[in-house]
């Protein structure tokens, strides 16, 4: 089972090839956004949340150098907005009423989802835009209705939910790293 289950991440992480363009333009915005002291917004649900706030952590506090902190929040980790948006706006408002009080022109919000249907992230996405704020998706499958929304798309090769949160994770290991070279880190 072990062996089955390596094979079949090597194989989807084998096609992250193919989807270098989206990352190379990913970053780029981000980083206009953290050199001109704009910050990074995550989003996402269940395992999603939990890589947002993994990698606003790895921002704010450090991916591999020491280095002065990166502005960047994740959007699933005040309880008490998300139960009080929850109960009086529904779910699927919990994440657009912080980008709308949080978010400002030049920010970039990442939305995951590895369906790209999580209609509280395309709220997200949708009050971004407004906003002015940059829009960047990490997704899976087809890229659900996310995909033609953001500003960049990332959609990891494969319809197994795991794997497309292993690959998420990854990428988001990547911006770190990417993003602290850019910044001179």
């Amino acid at each position: 089972m072990f062996k089955e289950s390596l094979q079949n991440h090597l194989d989807v992480f084998s096609r992250l090839l193919s989807i270098e363009p989206e990352l190379d333009r990913a970053i780029e915005i981000m980083y206009e956004s953290l050199k001109n002291d704009d910050k990074l917004m995550f989003c996402g649900n269940g395992g999603s949340a939990a890589d947002s706030q993994h990698l606003a952590a790895e921002f704010v506090g450090r991916y591999i150098n020491d280095r002065p902190p990166i502005a960047a929040i994740a959007l699933s980790t005040d309880t008490s907005a998300l139960t009080c948006i929850s109960n009086d706006y529904g779910y699927e408002h919990v994440f657009s009423r912080q980008v709308s009080s949080l978010g400002r022109a030049g920010d970039t919000l990442i939305g995951i989802s590895t369906s790209g249907n999580s209609a509280n992230v395309i709220r997200a996405v949708e009050a971004a835009k407004q906003r002015g704020v940059h829009t960047v998706a990490l997704l899976g499958r087809d890229g659900g209705a996310l995909k033609d929304m953001v500003d960049v798309a990332i959609v990891v090769p494969s319809n197994v939910t795991a794997h497309i949160q292993e690959a998420h994770i990854f990428i988001g290991h990547h911006f770190c790293s990417a993003l602290e070279q850019k910044l001179g880190y």
